[in-house]
């Protein structure tokens, strides 16, 4: 965020930025049916981004394409409108197919036989029901062809006297992160955070996956860089996005009466504790994610440290639309908007993770990756348990870049209520997942 001027004068100037926001499962396609749907992942089902545990074939056969905030905004009377990213695998059937509840629909995917990321100037979009498909060069980046898809439908909506809520999901700073020509020469002398994780020295008292990890040779640091410079270089097409939304809502005389939130699916880690690069994991730099919002009665250039949730992002639409849900595991954040934090705020939260299964009719072979685990995390501390009997416990004040796991050796009165904690949380549902 800081290196994307127009993200903090067009959004983090006018509005709240929330300092403690975390996904609860930090891959994409659980944490965006956390987003639409205002559920956990033990929840919503959708623990992966493929099958068998996950993608939008699972998305859709748990029942919430026909119950997620699209469909709750439009029964509130909202032109509901999606461009971008939708769920993982996407489309599982024919290309032309269009979940109910969006008025508008422009979702990418990549070709047949492709990976479904990183796909920045080879891509297909569903445009209401007819594909286009780039042309290969520059002047098709993804991110450039959404915002254009963004002005002409923020344009069209704004015309008519019915609200509207636009989910716009570029892939950036998705792998491989391509940046576009226009910032080839960006960051060129930048270096990935060497935070004190960073190619950690010793990893005897973690987990065995992590303690797999060698450390970084010369070369290793060089591409952790790159990538790091990658991806900072391919959030500037965003910032423009950003720009180019503000701007079409102020022309059309709608920014003062429209809420924009700023936010991601799930966190990166680049180097901590000699994990080269992802997501999946339990430590901050993987959980934690940028939100920020603006709006009417947000003040302006305000910070808020309250524990905040994707799962929170449903409930807060509905919220400002006045639409009726389903019990949700979220709750509004209009209040922390408006300058306060109730008593019963909650004061932890759950983080999940699955490991995909390779053999659904065999659980027990596991694709590689890290293993299956659960974690509560509160103001100052963090508790994970795996499914392989291994522990880990941080005191994020004394250790905030989670380098002791002391679980071995932590009093019982600071770890024994976390455990007793943790399993509530694993099967918490509506009302008793908010505080």
């Amino acid at each position: 965020m800081p290196y994307m001027p127009k993200l903090k004068s067009l959004l983090a100037d006018r509005g709240v930025a929330f300092r403690q926001a975390f996904v609860t499962t930090s891959l994409c396609a659980p944490s965006r049916a956390s987003l639409l749907t205002g559920q956990y992942a033990h929840n919503h089902m959708v623990r992966s981004n493929q099958l068998p545990e996950g993608g939008e074939e699972v998305f859709a056969a748990a029942g919430h394409e026909s119950s997620n905030v699209a469909i709750w905004l439009k029964a509130a009377g909202y032109r509901t409108i999606l461009i971008g990213k939708y769920i993982n695998a996407y489309p599982t059937g024919s290309p032309l197919y269009e979940p109910p509840g969006w008025d508008d629909w422009h979702a990418d995917f990549a070709p047949a036989g492709e990976p479904d990321s990183g796909n920045y100037l080879d891509w297909i979009l569903n445009d209401n029901g007819v594909l286009s498909r780039s042309s290969g060069g520059q002047d098709d980046y993804l991110t450039d062809v959404l915002t254009k898809r963004a002005v002409s439908a923020i344009q069209q909506a704004a015309a008519g006297t019915q609200p509207f809520f636009l989910y716009l999901a570029p892939p950036n700073p998705h792998t491989p992160a391509l940046r576009p020509i226009r910032y080839s020469a960006t960051f060129g002398d930048l270096q990935a955070p060497r935070t004190p994780s960073f190619n950690e020295f010793d990893l005897s008292n973690e987990p065995a996956w992590l303690r797999d990890y060698q450390p970084f040779t010369d070369g290793d640091i060089r591409r952790l860089d790159e990538l790091y410079r990658d991806r900072l270089a391919s959030m500037l097409p965003v910032d423009d996005m950003i720009e180019q939304v503000v701007e079409t809502l102020q022309a059309a005389g709608k920014l003062d009466s429209t809420y924009v939130v700023f936010s991601s699916d799930n966190g990166f880690l680049i180097g901590p504790h000699r994990f080269p690069h992802g997501k999946g994991a339990a430590f901050e730099e993987s959980i934690r994610v940028p939100l920020v919002v603006r709006g009417p009665g947000v003040p302006p250039g305000q910070t808020q440290d309250a524990l905040v949730l994707n799962i929170d992002m449903a409930p807060t639409l509905a919220a400002w639309a006045r639409a009726s849900t389903p019990e949700v595991d979220g709750r509004s954040l209009d209040v922390l908007l408006k300058g306060s934090t109730p008593a019963d705020w909650r004061k932890d939260f759950l983080v999940e993770h699955w490991q995909n299964v390779s053999d659904p009719d065999d659980p027990s072979k596991l694709r590689g990756g890290i293993p299956t685990h659960a974690a509560v995390r509160t103001q100052t501390a963090k508790y994970v348990e795996y499914v392989t009997g291994e522990t880990e416990f941080y005191d994020l004040v004394r250790d905030p870049f989670e380098l002791d796991n002391v679980a071995s050796s932590v009093a019982a009165s600071a770890i024994q209520p976390l455990q007793v904690r943790l399993p509530v949380l694993k099967a918490c549902r509506g009302s008793t997942c908010r505080n």
